[in-house]
């Protein structure tokens, strides 16, 4: 039975939400702000987070980004307030799996929690305790530390480090979105082609000197992405282009 725990400082949408998706045989938990939401984490395995962006004092937005850097649980945004195309772009970039807006029609919203649970991604690193080397830059498989000589530790959200596990395990090979989104596990049936562009988006922002003009992460144009830089591992072996 798959566990969704909900954040959200709205007891009327806590139980509506615990109470249709327990029907659908879900086990729900419901808290209404972090402090109750940590416990929980700590204490017992959690499939999928929803969180409810408008929180009153406390911020949903940094509640996605830190589950995206801290784990590979997806999250759901919800929000009755933040209904711009920004804001829904800023909680994707920050790692949310989907955006809902409310109100939402229940059947859609059990829909898509099967999509992102179904898609949820896979740590490719787990047990890999290889380093790779690139323009400067060090990538921990281990750890899950991603590290530039010149400036120290760079934090990467969970699809951020699948995705440039991808690249950095075929340099200069051609990716296609399909396969990007394979690799990185992206969440969400109908946007994943632009959820595989916004994570490149993010990792350009991370690694390169002028996003804009990108010297590592290169488009080729109808085909996909490809990693333009030489990368070694810590066995001494460099990886053939």
């Amino acid at each position: 039975m798959k566990h969704v725990l909900v954040i959200d400082d709205d007891a009327a949408i806590r139980h509506l939400i615990v109470e249709y998706l327990t029907i659908h045989a879900f086990k729900v938990t419901a808290v209404s702000d972090t402090r109750q939401l940590n416990r929980v984490l700590s204490c017992a395995p959690v499939d999928l987070v929803v969180v409810d962006l408008n929180l009153g004092r406390e911020d949903g937005l940094e509640i996605v980004r830190n589950l995206a850097t801290k784990s590979d649980i997806p999250t759901i945004a919800i929000s009755g307030d933040r209904l711009e195309e920004a804001e829904k772009v800023v909680a994707l970039e920050l790692g949310a799996a989907d955006f809902v807006s409310k109100p939402f029609g229940m059947r859609e919203f059990l829909a898509r929690i099967r999509v992102a649970l179904r898609q949820r991604p896979i740590n490719p690193g787990a047990k890999d305790r290889r380093s790779f080397y690139f323009a400067g830059w060090r990538l921990n498989l281990n750890q899950r530390r991603l590290i530039f000589e010149q400036s120290g530790e760079v934090k990467l959200t969970a699809g951020e480090f699948n995705l440039l596990v991808a690249f950095l395990e075929k340099p200069r090979d051609v990716l296609s979105r399909e396969r990007l989104l394979l690799a990185s596990r992206v969440r969400g049936e109908e946007v994943h082609d632009r959820s595989v562009d916004v994570l490149i988006l993010r990792l350009r922002r991370k690694l390169e000197a002028d996003p804009a003009h990108p010297r590592l992460i290169k488009t080729s144009r109808g085909a996909g992405y490809f990693f333009d830089a030489d990368v070694d591992t810590n066995d001494g072996g460099a990886l053939a282009a």
